[in-house]
């Protein structure tokens, strides 16, 4: 009889990225994944401070696997800084004796250590994911407090759960022993995204008459939040001197956030007839998006990792993306998928944006070149890499 590992897993709120891994391991036999929830922040539709507007996810955020929102409080709960998610009872619920393990998304919120000593304290081993990688900018007494603080706390961490290369590098770097460090990679929903961005030639023509794109011609796409530290203004930059050289091109802008009215504003500035604001355009949609588009660019600095890189890739586009970006050594192959530029350097991404433009059976390999990437980069790999960790960890009787 297979005996079924039943892995708590603490998370601020129901995330678009995570729930439906969380279904995907608890379709194999032997794991149970619960997920403990200290706020229902993006079902009932708070404002997202980065996108500046109430985002309300439309994806299905719980189905497939089980849940158990923090209290009634949940519902009053928004994440902020360290202090607001404290979440007393994840105490009793991790004590309950329903789990036999607990996997922590990083230490931002109060809950994580809460949950540390609540499942230290009854025996269960402990595994933790996060972003951080060496590569991201931070004062540098902050750092060393915090790589001082965490390289003895993580010596009663069971396991890491490293999301790709740079993050594996961090674990290292805090001297983590190489068998408490497990592959389980930043991922999407892979399947989802490739089934939809797979439009035939009238649905795609159908796709960019209704976001006002041109019919013929390269579109570039930039979908994030327009919010400095990811240059959306750099992008706009680029074009306009891609023009001047004689390049035509329709630049694609999706999202919302602090800088809306001034790329606006810069794109009437440098007479950009060419710029399409897109608006906030939900997960079910955000498919069909990367679908119109040629190009994929992300310009962003200190990027713990990117997810929308991986969305991108699974409609099989090229991409260019910054060299700061955490998904880069796993991701970005410079030359095969796309191209690396620098962030805040405009001329190094009009010169890779260039070279694509120029070239469209180019953009098409590099486009298979994403798709083919990507989907050995998957919510499969991720299972086995929880698996061995699990495996590692927990005696089941």
């Amino acid at each position: 009889m297979t005996h079924v590992v039943r892995l708590a897993v603490v998370n601020s709120h129901p995330i678009q990225y995570f729930a439906p891994l969380y279904a995907y391991l608890t379709r194999d036999p032997a794991l149970e994944v619960t997920a403990l929830y200290c706020s229902d922040f993006s079902l009932r539709g708070a404002i997202d401070p980065g996108f500046r507007q109430a985002v309300t996810w439309d994806v299905d955020l719980l189905s497939g696997y089980r849940s158990v929102f923090l209290g009634e409080e949940a519902r009053q709960r928004t994440p902020g800084g360290f202090w607001s998610l404290i979440c007393p009872q994840v105490w009793s619920e991790i004590r309950s004796g329903r789990y036999d393990a607990v996997l922590l998304h990083g230490y931002s919120y109060a809950v994580n250590i809460l949950a540390f000593l609540a499942a230290s304290t009854k025996g269960l081993p402990v595994f933790m994911r996060s972003e951080t990688h060496l590569g991201l900018q931070r004062k540098g007494w902050k750092r060393w407090i915090r790589d001082a603080v965490l390289s003895v706390a993580y010596r009663f961490v069971d396991g890491f759960l490293a999301i790709g290369t740079a993050n594996r590098a961090y674990y290292r770097a805090l001297r983590v022993p190489e068998d408490k460090i497990f592959d389980v990679p930043y991922t999407v929903d892979n399947d989802r995204f490739i089934a939809a961005a797979a439009l035939v030639p009238g649905q795609r023509a159908k796709a960019r008459e209704k976001y006002g794109l041109p019919a013929g011609g390269p579109v570039v796409l930039y979908a994030s939040k327009f919010m400095r530290r990811k240059h959306p203004d750099d992008v706009i930059r680029a074009i306009a001197r891609l023009r001047d050289a004689g390049q035509t091109v329709t630049l694609f802008m999706v999202g919302t956030g602090e800088m809306e009215q001034e790329l606006r504003e810069l794109s009437k500035s440098l007479c950009l007839q060419t710029v399409v604001f897109g608006g906030f355009i939900n997960q079910a949609e955000l498919p069909s998006c990367y679908a119109v588009a040629d190009v994929f660019v992300l310009p962003s600095e200190n990027e713990p990792w990117g997810l929308i890189v991986n969305e991108a890739m699974c409609a099989g586009i090229p991409v260019v993306v910054s060299e700061e970006v955490g998904c880069v050594p796993d991701l970005v192959k410079d030359g095969a998928n796309g191209y690396l530029m620098k962030a805040g350097d405009v001329g190094s991404l009009v010169r890779a944006l260039g070279k694509l433009l120029a070239d469209e059976p180019q953009r098409q390999r590099m486009g298979a070149a994403s798709l083919a990437l990507i989907s050995g980069w998957s919510y499969e790999q991720c299972r086995q890499g929880m698996t061995a960790a699990l495996r590692r960890s927990v005696r089941k009787g």
